[in-house]
């Protein structure tokens, strides 16, 4: 079963196992809106359960990847006569949409890769930081926004942009909001490759698709090992990842690997 979106905000399409997704708000630089967010919450779920989807590429329309929470909306939820719902109700609404999103991107057990068009501010940098990998286009640019409209972060962001980049960085952009340049990104571990603004999406599909058709469960107990590395001792960390080896090693793909190292070709992974 393919997925479907509701909405002409969010795009998708589904090839060779690699699943793109397209926030398709050119007009508002991506930023999110309710239809977008419902099925952006729908797609990751698909990506994540679906056996077809090897692989998450997730990227922007136009020239940017996400401008964050649409502020203009906001201004709409700060008019005096409307009566917003209650505090409970606005909070369970949106640990809900967080969690659904960069907290779904994080736990999805799939590799998952973001391509920065553009800009990629606030919560559109969150989402992006949620994502396993990022390449950038040349002109893109990433800042957290947060404090330049009296905000303190959402989806996340200070807990992933400290585990990317580090405590005193994260500080940093957190409290500034400062603009990153792609170069200046790379250098400081935003993002892991920059490329021309024109090569962008066939270098993020190479990867995704390099990913989408590998040892799929290897990745999956690879991701396990690298999400614990921040919260667990050293011996800890070598009893797990024994367990996970021994595990990987009864797989079909680690025994075609094997397979193919002896007969010098390329493996073909099933996920199996």
């Amino acid at each position: 079963m393919t997925f479907a979106s509701t909405s002409e905000q969010l795009l998708t399409s589904l090839d060779e196992r690699v699943l793109t997704v397209t926030l398709n708000r050119p007009e508002a630089r991506n930023a999110l809106s309710d239809d977008l967010t419902r099925n952006l919450r729908r797609a990751i779920a698909y990506a994540s359960e679906s056996d077809d989807v090897g692989a998450l590429l997730l990227t922007g329309a136009g020239g940017a990847f996400c401008s964050g929470g649409d502020v203009k909306a906001m201004g709409r939820r700060n008019d005096p006569d409307t009566k917003p719902p209650s505090a409970e109700r606005q909070f369970r609404e949106m640990a809900a949409r967080h969690h659904e999103i960069a907290g779904a991107l994080t736990a999805m057990r799939k590799p998952s890769i973001a391509a920065l068009p553009g800009a990629a501010a606030g919560a559109g940098m969150a989402i992006a930081l949620a994502c396993d990998m990022r390449i950038a286009a040349d002109n893109a640019f990433l800042s957290t926004g947060y404090a330049r409209i009296g905000l303190s972060g959402d989806y996340g962001i200070a807990w992933l942009l400290t585990r990317v980049v580090g405590p005193s960085r994260a500080r940093q952009l957190m409290l500034t909001s400062e603009r990153v340049p792609a170069g200046a990104a790379l250098n400081m571990g935003l993002v892991n490759q920059v490329t021309a603004a024109e090569d962008l999406m066939a270098a993020a599909h190479d990867l995704a698709l390099q990913l989408a058709n590998g040892p799929t469960t290897a990745y999956a107990y690879i991701k396990d090992n690298l999400d614990e590395a921040l919260s667990i001792d050293h011996a800890t960390a070598i009893d797990r990842e024994a367990d996970r080896l021994l595990k990987a090693r009864t797989t079909a793909d680690h025994q075609e690997a094997v397979r193919a190292f002896a007969e010098k070709r390329e493996p073909d992974f099933t996920g199996e």
